[in-house]
């Protein structure tokens, strides 16, 4: 069973959910109505979160579940937990500044990479039998 990889998907959708909240809230407070996306440069920055966030799950998620069916639940949970952290990271650096998101960035795209290529070796690992 993969129990880890599982509660981290959670925390990944609850994390996006939030980031959607945020964004009706900036609506509100900076009075962007929907559907315009862009005319107030901190309604913009919280959307790009969003959006970024979006962006990335279809990179992370079948990253994450397919290393941990071939390799480890417990390895890709904690790789998972470290892009969610990286995502946080980012959406408080952001909020600041654009110029402050690089951080966070850095950190869920090295978590990224590394549950990828985690999943490739170890598809060709048990493709092989190695």
């Amino acid at each position: 069973m993969f129990h880890f990889t599982a509660i981290v998907t959670c925390l990944a959708v609850m994390f996006y959910f939030y980031t959607t909240v945020q964004v009706s809230r900036a609506r509100m407070t900076f009075g962007v109505k929907a559907p315009a996306t862009t005319g107030q440069p901190d309604f913009e920055r919280v959307f790009r979160v969003q959006m970024n966030t979006l962006e990335w799950m279809p990179i992370f998620l079948p990253s994450l579940w397919l290393f941990a069916i071939y390799l480890s639940d417990g390895f890709a949970a904690g790789l998972g937990v470290v892009w969610v952290i990286g995502r946080i990271i980012y959406m408080v650096g952001y909020a600041e500044a654009a110029n402050k998101r690089g951080a966070g960035f850095a950190v869920q795209t090295v978590a990224a990479l590394l549950l990828w290529a985690g999943a490739v070796v170890g598809i060709v690992w048990r493709v092989f039998g190695w």
